[in-house]
């Protein structure tokens, strides 16, 4: 007789709530969890696809299923690393599913990350995390970089080529019709610094949370309610 994957106890409603997290170091928070998730995300799509693929493609002389079982481990693996992040980003504990314990005849250990409903689940987190990693990378180096390069403009314009004194050079202001010179350029650039550093931790926060809330729906929902344990 076994049991499907199990859950922990539901945790006690009388237990403290977090202490809230400054603003300031919420964005550092959030932002190593972006920039830090790119490449995990980028390893745990490529070893499950190769792992998925190679082991489909081998199940004809049954080596497939080894394949599948240890690309199965390597999710959960990954899958634990996100799960250790998401405490942080989201202010609150997160249940944790308990995995299926190999027993029985060598086989049947063997079998057991295909037998766990969960494992599956850190598969498709795997590959459904992929490409909303990379958007979230994007956008956070993107709003981040444009924030610091506006803001500290003034101290490195005079580094770059003068877009007014070089006919192959446009810069924004021309590209908008409006003379380039030395002051415009600092004040444009400085106050674009200064709105996108304003909506950094709003836009930062934004694209940690649409990554901590897929974590959170595929690798801790079969956790997050006690479900009935079946036969299997």
């Amino acid at each position: 007789m076994t049991t499907d994957t199990a859950v922990l106890p539901t945790m006690s409603l009388s237990a403290p709530l977090p202490r809230p997290r400054s603003r300031l170091r919420q964005i550092g928070v959030d932002t190593g969890y972006v920039l830090i998730g790119f490449p995990i995300a980028i390893a745990a799509f490529t070893v499950v696809v190769v792992g998925l693929s190679a082991g489909v493609g081998l199940l004809v002389v049954w080596v497939g299923v080894a394949v599948l079982a240890l690309t199965l481990v390597a999710a959960r693996g990954f899958a634990t690393v996100e799960r250790a992040w998401l405490p942080a980003v989201l202010g609150r504990p997160v249940p944790q599913p308990v995995y299926r314990r190999p027993d029985g005849p060598p086989l049947r250990r063997l079998l057991t990350p295909l037998r766990d409903p969960q494992t599956w689940l850190d598969a498709l987190h795997a590959l459904i995390r992929f490409p909303v990693a990379v958007f979230s990378f994007a956008v956070t180096v993107t709003v981040w970089a444009i924030a610091l390069g506006g803001i500290t403009y003034g101290a490195w314009d005079w580094a770059l080529p003068d877009a007014s004194r070089t006919a192959d050079n446009q810069d924004l202001l021309e590209l908008l019709g409006v003379q380039s010179t030395a002051g415009s350029r600092i004040a444009l650039y400085t106050a674009l610094g200064l709105v996108f550093a304003v909506l950094l931790p709003f836009v930062v926060r934004g694209v940690a949370l649409l990554q901590a809330t897929l974590g959170t729906a595929l690798l801790t929902s079969r956790a997050a309610t006690p479900r009935p344990s079946s036969a299997g």
